[in-house]
């Protein structure tokens, strides 16, 4: 066996990774109860992960987790009332990334 071998019994084999499970979808069904203003947003599935979504709160806070397959987040989206975007066509909000970036200004002012 050569180390390509092993690369290529991956690809065949699907995604890497593990799939959604009963806990990722758990998680964004709390998640989003526990949160207000939330939007979903649909990543697509790379080479290393599969379809992922994540969940964008009013304040710019967010979660990702795994789903399973498109019609699986537009369920979710409906069962929560939560709209839908296509991140590859909306892009991420903006108060997602002014939410990350006073996370690590909080994050360096706590080094010593």
């Amino acid at each position: 066996m050569g180390i390509l071998d092993r690369f290529k019994r991956r690809r065949a084999g699907g995604s890497a990774g593990r799939g959604p499970d009963a806990a990722d979808a758990e998680h964004l069904r709390a998640w989003a109860v526990q949160h207000h203003g939330v939007e979903a947003y649909v990543e697509p599935s790379t080479p290393m992960t599969g379809l992922t979504v994540v969940l964008v709160a009013h304040d710019g806070e967010w979660t990702r987790r795994r789903v399973e397959g498109e019609h699986g987040v537009r369920r979710l989206g409906k069962d929560l009332a939560i709209p839908v975007y296509d991140v590859q066509k909306v892009g991420y909000p903006q108060r997602m990334r002014d939410h990350d970036a006073r996370a690590r200004i909080l994050r360096e002012r706590e080094r010593p």
